[in-house]
């Protein structure tokens, strides 16, 4: 993921000097009341080697968002997972009990840091 593609579809080197602009969206349908939850993070380019890590440590071959999700249960969650690194995009769907191991520090990693990004809900 940390190097961009080059038009015949051959992995470019990646140069240090580059800067790789990420950005990850993590959407939750399904619940008791069926509501839609997003959550994103563009993170600063010195927090980039972080995201790149637990962007790349998810097993994206095994979750195609193509591939219907047999449901699993009343009330369970639906989760779709977009990650861009560059010109670089994975998308991923993934069932409830799907979501573990780097699934689960990914997505846990996007709601904190949203989360910490939002202004206090009693500020004026």
């Amino acid at each position: 993921m940390t190097d961009p593609r080059r038009a015949d579809g051959e992995d470019a080197p990646a140069r240090r000097d580059e800067v790789v602009a990420v950005a990850v969206t993590v959407t939750r349908t399904g619940g008791i009341a069926g509501m839609r939850r997003t959550w994103r993070v563009q993170p600063e380019t010195a927090q980039v080697p972080r995201w790149i890590a637990l962007i790349d440590g998810c097993p994206w071959d095994t979750a195609d968002p193509a591939h219907a999700i047999p449901p699993s249960g009343a009330d369970r969650f639906l989760w779709h997972v977009d990650a861009r690194c560059g010109q670089t995009a994975r998308e991923a769907a993934l069932a409830d009990p799907d979501v573990q191991g780097p699934w689960r520090d990914l997505i846990d990693a996007v709601r904190a840091a949203q989360k910490a990004a939002a202004p206090p809900r009693n500020a004026r």
